[in-house]
């Protein structure tokens, strides 16, 4: 088989905070931003990967959930407990100092983890948890 992976979906609450945070913070490109019913669904990714994609979209708008399960589904966005991302870079300091400049919510600075990766944590603004490695 030849695999890759396409698109991520992580859920979003406000359209231009995440794209501010995405585009702005982490300097990914906006590659499409569609609206339908008052939301919008918001792609992007890495400059030099096309083929790699985070689509950012509005909970709310996934068909079947009853109205309990969207309620659990904001409870736990707003926790920060729903989503998460893991994204790597060659210099983990480099890029924690840049994108903690831009006032990015930090939940762990770089730390060398007894598991052998070190990395550290923001989380984006609607909660969900984006982890970064460095590579080695």
């Amino acid at each position: 088989m030849d695999l890759s992976i396409h698109s991520s979906f992580l859920p979003q609450d406000d359209p231009d905070a995440a794209i501010a945070f995405y585009r702005d913070a982490l300097g990914f490109e906006v590659r499409m931003d569609v609206g339908h019913a008052g939301m919008r669904w918001i792609t992007v990714g890495p400059p030099g990967q096309p083929g790699t994609s985070v689509v950012l979209y509005p909970p709310e708008a996934t068909p079947g959930l009853t109205d309990d399960e969207r309620r659990t589904i904001g409870d736990m966005m707003a926790k920060g407990t729903y989503g998460s991302l893991l994204l790597a870079t060659p210099d983990l300091d480099e890029t924690f100092t840049r994108i903690e400049a831009t006032g990015a919510e930090v939940v762990q600075e770089p730390t060398d983890q007894p598991y052998g990766v070190r990395d550290s944590a923001f989380r984006d603004p609607a909660g969900n948890l984006v982890r970064i490695q460095e590579r080695r």
